[in-house]
């Protein structure tokens, strides 16, 4: 039914979910997020959480708060999601590094798996006035946690996020789930011990703010648009890694990264182009390729240089982060 088809008691009653639900949409973008590992998912789920709960509240009746209601709906259909599809990687969790001879990387046909996606800074709500509670929840958007909770369970993820990054009580999450608390503390418990062996130590990276982050990314681009492959060297960490979604293959060393860029990628000044923005928490660009949309790059940027390059060569997530999907022939636009 249309707003204009709606009876004005309707109409009202649509105006009233309004007001109570939309504050928490940017929120349950970041939610649905986390759970499944693709923003463009995200988005779907969040619009399929909106639409069941604008279809059950008039039965609602307040037995809740609106945001723990929201929260088990999108919960849910995530869940429900999940059990459709395989968990989303990167190309490290699909083995170790390649050492094998020197040749391109090589294309997974499309459909064989299902890569992560990084999230777009700009869809995270505003940073909240405890300080405690912001590191916590921009340190659970870092994309190699993110990674790792791809791995857990989808009810031990679900339970993990509900009580660890969104503090939700035992008894709030159980509601949610439509388990017991007891199962919950058991769930968390195995939670917590899979990401200990999972996840990388918090605390290392830079934010993106830092002024030693930014000179990273802006030394990362400068190589790329000059296609300098000695700029490469001074940014990379020597134990930095090197990965790309949709290729099998992933390198480990300053040495091999480099070497693979710079016969097989860089090509010519002006090939490259690439415009800052922030990812995950974390530096990043939206790249250009002959100044067409080609994808994401994220970089892990510690007080040593950059410890991990992740680019996602996917023209849709560059439109995704706001940005145009052609370049005009020269440009200073920054994101």
């Amino acid at each position: 039914m249309t707003r204009g088809m709606m009876t004005p008691v309707r109409e009202a009653e649509q105006d009233r979910f309004t007001v109570e639900t939309e504050r928490f949409r940017r929120e349950l973008l970041v939610h649905c997020y986390r759970m499944v590992g693709s923003a463009h998912d995200a988005e779907d789920l969040v619009q399929e959480t909106y639409l069941r709960a604008w279809r059950s509240y008039a039965g609602f009746e307040g037995r809740a708060s609106v945001r723990s209601w929201l929260y088990r709906i999108a919960t849910n259909v995530c869940l429900t999601a999940l059990e459709r599809r395989g968990k989303r990687v990167l190309p490290s969790d699909l083995g170790g590094p390649h050492d094998g001879p020197d040749r391109p990387p090589v294309q997974v046909a499309p459909g064989e798996v299902s890569w992560l996606e990084p999230l777009p800074d700009r869809w995270v709500a505003p940073a909240t006035d405890d300080p405690a509670e912001a590191v916590v929840a921009r340190e659970s958007l870092r994309l190699a946690l993110v990674a790792s909770l791809q791995h857990l369970p989808a009810r031990q993820r679900a339970i993990l996020i509900l009580r660890e990054v969104l503090a939700f009580s035992a008894n709030e999450t159980a509601a949610v789930l439509g388990t017991t608390t007891a199962a919950v503390k058991s769930g968390l418990q195995r939670a917590r011990a899979r990401l200990h062996e999972l996840a990388p130590e918090p605390g290392e990276l830079l934010e993106p703010a830092d002024e030693r982050a930014r000179a990273l990314l802006d030394g990362y681009i400068a190589a790329f648009e000059r296609a300098d492959a000695g700029m490469l060297e001074r940014v990379l960490r020597t134990d930095a890694t090197l990965e790309a979604t949709p290729f099998r293959e992933w390198y480990a060393g300053r040495v091999r990264c480099v070497h693979l860029l710079d016969e097989y990628v860089l090509g010519v000044p002006g090939d490259w182009r690439m415009i800052a923005t922030t990812a995950n928490g974390q530096p990043a660009a939206a790249v250009y390729h002959r100044r067409r949309a080609h994808g994401i790059v994220v970089l892990d940027a510690t007080v040593t240089g950059v410890s991990r390059v992740v680019e996602f060569h996917d023209p849709s997530l560059v439109a995704l982060f706001g940005f145009p999907d052609v370049l005009p022939v020269r440009t200073n636009l920054r994101g």
